[in-house]
């Protein structure tokens, strides 16, 4: 016969199954009590709790954000109680099941992988083009997102979740926007706020100062937004892997230098943020590039090879996949690629 403690866990893992079945039947009777339940002497809803879980009885003031907050110590985190209870949000009286550790940090399946997509936008105008995407069209895409239970995070969440630190929701979207143009300020931000989503302003800092590129002060206001995030993508928006017609390898290396120092030192100085990522113009890059990109403390490189990327994506060559003004909603959609099965086809 196993020892006292091997039964207790045996049988709390038993009934954090036995409750997420229940839930994901409609049912929301709580489960006999646990022959050796730990209770918090503070907290008498708690049914059962070990290292691995916890569960508890639902109050009317409950939700996956304040549970997560209570049991988990971050809101961000209710996501870990939402898809551990079979996408249900919290009713008064529901038995919750709240994982305490998540295993599977880099989303990997029986049947596929969980893959991160990388949304890369550029302008936003009235009339659609290729590399112009319509007001309406932008609201139409996040309002997809936001009905059909996407999580779209900061850039700097798939750089912990590529190291395999952080694990993050099955459906993860990332929202890029290249170059500065100022309606990313005049269009893209309120539709951003009203969805709360998240997004980072790649930035060539040579365009700054132009008639329809984002000016410093509106780029502080973004930043104070806590939504918008500025990080560098060159000085000219030169291409990194091609040398010029007068260029010997010295050349070569000198502006590749500039073309990454000068806007991290501009970021840095104007608007007192530290460079993590860089978008690569054009999305070309070589070994020279990732080299310095590396020595300069920048730990992700972005291209805009299309897909999603899952926990083996490399650092320094993140897919992004380009969103086109002359494309529908169903296109929009098709790029969406959260989970790329391997089994079963």
């Amino acid at each position: 016969m196993p020892p006292p403690l091997e039964r207790s866990h045996s049988a709390l893992q038993a009934l954090a199954w036995i409750a997420i079945a229940l839930l994901v039947h409609g049912c929301a009777t709580p489960p006999p009590q646990p022959a050796e339940p730990v209770v918090r002497a503070d907290d008498t809803r708690v049914l059962a709790r070990d290292d691995e879980f916890a569960i508890v009885v639902a109050r009317a003031d409950d939700t996956a954000q304040s549970l997560a907050q209570q049991y988990l110590g971050d809101a961000r985190k209710s996501w870990w109680i939402t898809e551990g209870n079979g996408g249900t949000e919290v009713r008064l009286g529901q038995v919750v099941v709240i994982p305490l550790v998540q295993r599977n940090r880099i989303g990997v399946y029986a049947d596929g992988f969980q893959a991160i997509p990388v949304l890369c936008y550029h302008r936003f105008g009235g009339r659609a083009s290729k590399l112009t995407v319509t007001p309406a069209a932008f609201t139409a895409q996040m309002e997809y997102l936001a009905r059909n239970g996407y999580h779209v995070l900061a850039l700097k969440d798939l750089g912990a979740f590529i190291a395999g630190r952080e694990p993050l929701p099955k459906k993860s979207v990332i929202i890029t926007i290249d170059d500065g143009y100022r309606a990313t300020y005049d269009i893209a931000y309120p539709i951003l706020r009203k969805f709360g989503f998240p997004a980072t302003v790649f930035l060539y800092t040579d365009f700054v100062g132009a008639g329809d590129a984002l000016t410093y002060p509106q780029m502080k206001e973004l930043i104070a937004s806590g939504l918008v995030d500025i990080q560098p993508h060159s000085k000219t928006h030169s291409n990194l892997t091609l040398k010029l017609a007068d260029e010997n390898d010295a050349k070569y290396r000198e502006r590749l230098r500039r073309e990454v120092d000068a806007p991290v030192d501009v970021i840095r100085d104007r608007l007192a943020l530290a460079s993590y990522a860089y978008a690569y113009p054009y999305g070309d890059v070589n070994e020279v590039a990732v080299d310095y990109l590396s020595r300069r403390g920048v730990s992700l490189g972005l291209t805009v090879t299309p897909g999603g990327n899952g926990f083996f994506a490399y650092q320094y060559m993140l897919r992004r996949t380009m969103i086109f003004g002359n494309e529908d909603l169903e296109a929009f959609k098709a790029k969406l690629q959260t989970f790329v099965r391997t089994a079963g086809k």
